[in-house]
């Protein structure tokens, strides 16, 4: 699922590249309570992933073709919730000029810090 999104796009190679592979991704759900996923039917249609010790909002992603029905505001919401349980403040890291981007902002996600490459850094602190 996650090399059919609209932004952001990775192939196998360079997930690999970056440590992501199915091997890594197994053992993460496996250490902790850190993935939820949306499905229609058994299809997969979305889903987020966390990093609970680092207060990492990891992944959120949602095929293109279900953009839109509210399911990535969800998924974002019980990933946060997870984080919000062992953490004061959550971070993530996107493409500064993405919807995604938008799609944090919207969500109340704040504190923009540039950190190379086109990437920025949301925070989102406890109410």
């Amino acid at each position: 699922m996650r090399t059919s999104v609209r932004e952001n796009i990775l192939t196998r190679e360079e997930m690999m590249d970056l440590g992501i592979t199915e091997a890594s991704v197994s053992a993460m759900i496996q250490a902790s309570c850190c993935a939820w996923v949306a499905s229609d039917e058994g299809q997969i249609v979305g889903f987020s992933m966390i990093i609970p010790q680092e207060a990492c909002l990891f992944a959120a992603f949602v095929l293109p073709e279900w953009e839109g029905m509210g399911i990535g505001k969800q998924l974002v919401g019980m990933a946060e919730e997870a984080l919000f349980s062992q953490h004061q403040t959550l971070w993530l890291e996107t493409g500064k000029h993405t919807r995604a981007a938008a799609f944090y902002r919207h969500l109340g996600w704040r504190n923009e810090t540039n950190v190379g490459n086109g990437d920025i850094r949301l925070e989102k602190h406890r109410a």
